[in-house]
């Protein structure tokens, strides 16, 4: 297998090889282990990015093997400003530092880190870079591995609006980051604006029905059990005509990961739910008062 040292990324970004993590690795008691573990569209590079809320996810959670299931980095931001905070940095080096203690690592990127897919086949730290990947479960299902823009006919045939749409939707984040701020100055969980107004939008409804249509019917032409993909920040999982879909979300709008348990069954993790139910205060169970005679 071919490897590379560094990966296309402007060399101004800090090497995570040789630096320590602005946020220190927490020592978590009991972390939870699964088979496997599928995350994407984080979006690094961007301020939409929840990378605090992946931190904590990885700092919790240990897999055999972790797949990076594309828009991991937003080169498409990055082109046009030059946005990588710390806690950007240390996503990646919490990744690399799985791949060091023997968890196998693949990336499959997306349209959105596309500058990584020349690269298909190296190995990249402990990172094996592939286009697409087959994954088998615990208990013999073949599941494909795509990001999914392959499938997206707005990025197939009018790749500008693709932009527009992008530019926009950087714009929603923008607001949901200034949303989330206030509700965190006023000690509430976090809050996805942007997921909100996609499920309230009836054609947002009906292309993410269409595109999960779409992509069912690839992997079952590709004879497989089922698909895992990310691309449209809509996890769900649920059987189309006798093939399994997986989307497992994204670290922008909703902070969701698919997981394989060992036995072999498919799980979605909310991880804002999670952290929110972490961080309220236990309910004293007090006992009912007696009746009165």
């Amino acid at each position: 297998m071919a490897s590379i040292s560094t990966l296309p990324i402007p060399a101004r970004f800090p090497d995570p090889f040789t630096t320590d993590p602005h946020v220190p690795e927490r020592l978590i008691g009991e972390r939870r282990s699964y088979r496997a573990v599928w995350v994407s569209d984080i979006h690094l590079g961007t301020r939409g990015c929840n990378a605090a809320m992946l931190i904590d996810f990885f700092d919790h959670v240990d897999c055999e093997t972790l797949y990076l299931v594309g828009d991991i980095i937003d080169g498409w931001r990055l082109k046009k400003r030059h946005f990588w905070p710390p806690e950007h940095n240390d996503v990646v080096w919490r990744v690399l530092k799985r791949a060091k203690r023997g968890t196998r690592v693949v990336y499959v990127p997306g349209n959105h880190d596309e500058m990584v897919k020349p690269f298909d086949g190296f190995d990249f730290g402990g990172v094996e870079i592939r286009r697409e990947a087959i994954h088998e479960t615990a208990d013999g299902r073949k599941l494909l591995v795509v990001h999914g823009d392959e499938f997206d006919a707005v990025m197939l045939a009018h790749r500008w609006l693709a932009f527009v749409g992008d530019a926009a939707y950087t714009a929603l984040m923008k607001c949901n980051v200034v949303v989330n701020r206030i509700r965190s100055a006023f000690g509430l969980p976090y809050w996805s604006l942007s997921m909100v107004a996609k499920h309230k939008v009836k054609n947002a409804v009906q292309f993410i029905g269409r595109y999960e249509e779409v992509v069912a019917h690839a992997a079952r032409s590709r004879g497989v059990d089922g698909v895992v993909c990310g691309h449209i920040h809509s996890a769900e999982m649920r059987e189309i005509e006798g093939t399994e879909y997986y989307n497992d979300g994204d670290w922008v709008e909703g902070c969701t990961a698919l997981v394989e348990h060992h036995d072999g069954t498919m799980e979605i993790l909310h991880w804002a739910e999670e952290v929110a139910a972490r961080a309220a205060p236990t309910q004293l169970q007090l006992p009912a008062p007696a009746r009165a005679a």
